[in-house]
């Protein structure tokens, strides 16, 4: 999976799967842009990113997740319920502020 923090009045965690960058997918009136610019970031293991989540959810950061593993990995972490997690053409997301 791909990470990206984006440093603004807080923390903007993007994370996505890395076979979805620069991708987009569309369902009806819903769509999701795995932009590059604000996704591609640096590869990171599943424990890296699981410590690095319960972190930055303690410093109350904002958090983007794209994609079957990611958000996987976000619920299992904790920082994510089912509730939080929305679909379009078939890709899981989840926003969390």
């Amino acid at each position: 999976m791909l990470i990206k923090i984006h440093d603004s009045y807080r923390k903007v965690i993007a994370v996505c799967d890395s076979e979805l960058i620069g991708k987009k997918f569309e369902e009806g009136k819903m769509q999701l842009d795995v932009r590059e610019n604000f996704f591609k970031g640096e590869e990171i293991s599943d424990g890296e990113a699981i410590r690095l989540f319960q972190k930055e959810r303690e410093n109350y950061a904002t958090f983007n997740i794209v994609g079957v593993h990611s958000v996987k990995i976000a619920l299992g972490a904790g920082i994510i319920s089912k509730g939080n997690v929305g679909e379009v053409d078939g890709v899981p997301f989840a926003l969390l502020f």
